[in-house]
């Protein structure tokens, strides 16, 4: 998307949602934006916090799904400038604002273990603590983190070891982190927005991507692709967060209520994306028999783990005494919530 036309479309945004509220900071209509459909995992956490929101004050929620008012850039710098009071925006896309916020994109730091998971992310001081302050300074107010289930690798031909991806010109969100993982893994990372990678497969301009399972059916990917690989290396992250301004212009009644829908979200969407990943694959399998499903072995995914040590080296690199700082603090968190 060229600039001429992303000036158009926050154009339209501001006019098309103008009328809604004169001051956002009293607006009986809040907007919320987010990155999928309203079916997928962001979906579900979003009509939860409306239904919140509308169910315990006068509120009301607009919800705006992936598409509606752009890419993933254009809804946070909407966010940013007070159109929107919410959106939905993973780490992956973030990264660019939040540098710290790529350690999410650290391979194998997370567990696959979605119960141990909910527990980390709801109890994690870095999340709830340290990250709070960076997003601030980006005007943002973080009001949680999820997960959204287990990246799995989608590409045309089989991956059972790194010399797989060597020349696979690989997808990846537009995180210089990410990049590096790709590139330690021994692919060809090619950064490219959401819009663009169905025809950029189809096309093969390039050869896969990485998601995780709900969103593979949803989105058809697994229609141009032939091999789905789970080699154990990430967990998808998402943060919801509002506009600063707008959140700390609310009564301390409204700050409550945002907070406590937050929470409720939390705990309906994590027990939701659990089940989503086994139904979701089953879906694909249905859809497309000849689809092969791999889960790597520990042998197998020795070579992806023993590049994880030079990503992480990459990602304190990046971000210095900061980033190091919450690296350390997450993996105490995820220790103290393992069991």
């Amino acid at each position: 998307m060229n600039q001429s036309t992303k000036n158009m479309l926050k154009a339209c945004a501001i006019a098309s949602l103008a009328f809604t509220a004169t001051d956002a900071a009293y607006a009986d209509t809040w907007r919320y934006a987010f990155e999928e459909a309203l079916t997928d995992v962001q979906g579900v956490y979003a009509q939860k916090f409306k239904e919140e929101i509308e169910a315990n004050s006068d509120h009301e929620i607009q919800l705006f799904p992936y598409g509606t008012l752009g890419e993933s850039a254009d809804i946070m710098e909407q966010t940013q400038d007070g159109i929107l009071q919410f959106v939905d925006q993973s780490p992956g896309f973030t990264g660019s604002l939040i540098p710290e916020a790529q350690v999410f994109f650290v391979p194998y730091l997370l567990p696959t273990d979605q119960e141990h998971l909910a527990r980390f992310y709801r109890e994690s001081e870095a999340i709830n603590g340290m990250f709070k302050p960076l997003y601030a300074d980006q005007g943002l107010e973080l009001l949680n983190m999820f997960p959204e289930g287990e990246v799995a690798m989608t590409t045309k031909t089989p991956v059972k070891t790194c010399s797989d991806l060597n020349e696979v010109k690989f997808r990846v969100m537009t995180n210089p982190l990410l990049v590096e993982s790709y590139k330690a893994f021994g692919a060809t990372p090619t950064p490219l927005p959401w819009g663009e990678v169905y025809g950029g497969l189809q096309t093969n301009i390039i050869q896969g991507q990485e998601n995780p399972t709900f969103f593979l059916y949803s989105t058809k990917i697994y229609e141009v692709t032939d091999y789905i690989t789970y080699a154990g290396h990430n967990n998808f992250t998402t943060a919801v967060m509002a506009n600063k301004d707008f959140y700390d212009g609310l009564s301390a009644e409204d700050q409550q209520i945002v907070q406590d829908a937050a929470t409720a979200a939390y705990n309906h969407t994590v027990v939701y994306q659990q089940q989503a990943a086994e139904t979701e694959l089953a879906k694909i399998v249905a859809a497309k028999p000849e689809m092969v499903i791999t889960i790597l072995s520990e042998d197998e995914r020795s070579c992806f783990k023993e590049a994880a040590a030079q990503v992480e080296a990459a990602f304190i690199e990046m971000t210095g005494d900061s980033g190091a700082a919450i690296l350390k603090q997450l993996k105490a968190d995820l220790v103290a919530t393992a069991n």
